[in-house]
This record gives C-alpha cells, structure tokens and sequence, in this order.
C-alpha cells in the first residue's frame, strides 16, 4: 500500500529516552550545563533551540548531499549574511568589483526594508540586526537580478547613498542622544526621505527573501517583522526541552593540557636545570560534564507542513508528495540528529536512542508527566527502580499504554530500540497496539 496522509491522524508525535555520559551538549552564558527544576529535583537540560538547530542542520546538509528523501530539494540558510553573500555572488559569477558589489548589495537588501549594523563598525555594518532565515539560493537570486539591471541600479544606487550621506549630517541644534522612540521615529522618517527602490528590483528581492519551497521553513518555521510584505511562517514542529529523568549528576572535570615542545625539552634535558625549567603543564582549567537519560519529545502538525507547502506556491499533489518526504527526514532527523558542542572531546553525537516511540493522534500528546517524580536509581531490592534506562522505558510504555485506553485518537504506535537489553525488556512488557519496528524509516506508516 502506498503511503497517504489520508488515513493518517494529523499530528505526528514522537518520544525519546536516551543515555548521555560524560557530554556538554548546550551551556549557558557561564560555560555551565543548563538546568531546569521539575518535580521539585533538579534536571540537566538541554534545549529545544539546540535540539532544532541540530535537526534543521542535519536535514539541510543531507538534502544537499543528495542523501534521503529530500535530496535535491531547496532548503533555507539562517544568517545575517545576505549582503555578503549577495556581493560574493556579484563578484564571482557577475564580474563586478567587490566593493562595488557590497555597497549596492547592502543597498538594495537596505532599501527592501533590512536593517544592517552601525556603518562605523566594519564588523557589523554590512551584517542585518537580524537572523533571516531564508532559501539558500537568495543571495544567488538577488545578484542575477541586480547584475540584469545593472545601470538603472547603479543610478538607483548612487542617488540612495548620496541622500542617505545628507541625512547623516548632524542638523544645528539636534540632540545627540535621542531616546529611543525618538530614533524610531526618526528612522522611519529617514527612510522615507530616501529614494525607494525601484518596484521591480524590490519585487525581485522580495522574493528571493520569500520561503518559497524551502522545505525545513516549512517545517521549522520563520518569524521576519522587519519587512510587512515577506510573509512570515507558522512552523509545523513543535519540540519541548529535553532534561534528564533522573536528578542532574555533574562533574567538574581538572584538565591539564601538555606543551609538546616542553616536554621534549624536559625528555632529552641535559641536566636537572633544564628540567625543571619545563615542569609543569601547558594549560589547566575546569569543564562541566554531565550524564544521564534524557526525554525527548517533538511534534508534527502533518496539516500545517502541507498548508505552508501549498503557501510557498506547490499544488495540493505536490505538497502532499513534499510533505511525506518531510516528514520522513524530520522523522530521521529527530532520531538522528544531535547538538555538536564538544563533540570532538566527548563524542556525543555518536549515541544512539535506548528507545523512540512514535504514534498518531488528533493532538500533540507530551508525556513529561511520566517523569515528574525523578528516576530511583538504586536497586529495586532498596526501593528503587534501578538503572534510569530501563525504569524510563517502563515508565514511558507504562504512561502511553494508559493514555491509549483513554484517548481512542491514538493509533500506530511503533517503537524503535538500539539498546539489546531493552530489546529483551519490550519481549516482557504489554504495550497494547504497538509495533516493533528496526529502522528509523518504519517509524511512520
């Protein structure tokens, strides 16, 4: 049977547990492990933004490999680059010179209704105020446009830049330090002394900065108030912060990291004075590791995903082809996908899942709840539940078994396991109408 969304429920929701050891996935502005108070314990966390960026990153950089159900198609760039970017494409497939080619890009990208950083600091001042999260090929669109109406830009530009100049003098007897509606209003006045960017060349920026048919906007969506007539995106995944079920256990870990030249010196010294000059590391310090099993949850609105699909200007066949290839990459992706902070010095993203449960239903279903009370890691013969893996899978299947007798909208529940002694676990627990699935892609029917 061919898969078709017309039997299936309209959200898609998906929980994980999985074990972490000895990781710093996400930190927060001290360099320490973020952390959340539930059930009156302390939890580690780890958010949902780092949970999504991951997924969205790995979705994009499957898609433009060629790899999976979403090879070959557009996906979008979060950045505050577009100007660069658009001046990059200039200069390198149009021929323009690159200054020249910044200037008009920041320009345009100005005049279309961006805001950019103070000009007198070269860091930020052809960088957007904003993140904008866009189809990948903008900056490639914007170019081909500017570069196919060269002349009247050029003109365009020059008048722009010239009336922009004039409004940056002081005026006698301004105040230098406005507050801050009065600078809003003299912006917006400003902007509107400036000459406006011709209708077409606007409406060509306008919709190369449009989503489009760029899938992970669709899916993740975009929020953009700078600019009124680019529409914005209601995302079609919801994704909760993930935190341990068990209390936070953390370690602050002493490094000692060695200077190779010193300890060569001190390895072929002369005499002990040669030696006692390179005693001692090159470089000490502290970093926080944390361990435990984490619940993951996210959700897919399948009605959403396709609505904004049909929004971006694909017909209600072609997003419904779009839509089931989405869903399976965000499917893989949420599995798949993980934070990379210290990936190098902890190998985090090479864990695998204890346990995925995947079902259907008419609304998002979120089981935290089933974690509320924090895991007992002690014995079962000392009152306890044991390992956090497998008392949280008891407690995950336990929770959704009980749920499904009340809510009769659940249906195809599938589980997915990489841990063996949770294989055996399942063979022992009653999980009603739920199937036993080995790959990522059987996860959804």
């Amino acid at each position: 049977m061919t898969k078709s969304t017309a039997e299936r429920g309209q959200f898609l929701s998906l929980h994980l547990l999985e074990t972490l050891v000895a990781v710093l996935p996400v930190r927060d502005e001290n360099g320490s492990p973020k952390t959340i108070v539930y059930g009156g314990a302390e939890r580690h966390m780890i958010t949902s933004q780092a949970r999504r960026r991951a997924e969205r990153v790995h979705t994009r950089n499957r898609a433009n490999a060629g790899v999976g159900p979403l090879a070959g198609r557009t996906t979008g760039l979060r950045t505050r680059e577009w100007a660069l970017l658009t001046a990059r494409e200039l200069e390198t497939a149009h021929g323009w010179e690159k200054d020249e080619a910044l200037i008009t890009a920041r320009a345009v990208l100005e005049a279309t209704g961006l805001k950019f950083g103070d000009p007198a600091k070269k860091t930020v001042a052809n960088l957007t105020k904003v993140l904008l999260f866009a189809p990948a090929d903008t900056g490639e669109r914007i170019a081909a446009h500017i570069a196919a109406q060269a002349e009247p830009l050029r003109a365009w530009r020059d008048e722009y830049l010239a009336a922009q100049s004039a409004l940056a003098k002081p005026k006698r007897g301004a105040r230098t330090a406005p507050e801050d509606a009065e600078n809003a209003d003299a912006e917006a006045t400003d902007a509107k002394s400036l000459p406006p960017l011709p209708k077409e060349s606007r409406t060509a920026a306008l919709t190369a900065l449009a989503p489009r048919d760029a899938i992970d906007i669709a899916l993740y969506g975009r929020f953009l108030a700078e600019i009124a007539e680019s529409p914005n995106v209601d995302g079609a995944v919801q994704s909760a912060h993930a935190f341990t079920i068990q209390e936070a256990e953390q370690v602050d870990d002493f490094y000692a990291a060695a200077d190779d030249a010193k300890l060569e010196r001190k390895k072929n010294a002369l005499d002990f004075l040669d030696a006692a000059d390179d005693a001692g590391a090159g470089m000490t310090g502290y970093q926080s590791l944390i361990s435990g099993t984490f619940y993951r949850h996210a959700v897919l609105d399948r009605r959403q995903l396709k609505t904004n699909l049909q929004a971006a200007g694909m017909t209600p066949e072609e997003a419904a082809e779009a839509a089931i290839a989405a869903e399976e990459e965000f499917v893989t992706a949420f599995v798949e996908a993980f934070p990379e902070a210290k990936k190098n010095s902890t190998a985090s993203t090479g864990s695998l899942p204890a346990l995925v449960l995947a079902f259907e239903g008419e609304r998002p279903y979120n089981y935290a709840a089933a974690f509320q009370k924090p895991v007992d890691e002690n014995p079962e013969d000392k009152g306890g539940e044991g390992p956090a893996g497998p008392a949280g899978v008891k407690r995950l299947l336990h929770h959704h078994a009980f749920i499904g007798q009340r809510r009769p909208d659940i249906r195809t529940a599938r589980l997915l396991t990489y841990d063996p002694q949770i294989d055996v676990l399942l063979d022992s627990l009653d999980v009603p109408e739920a199937t036993r699935v080995n790959t990522i892609e059987d996860l959804t029917p």
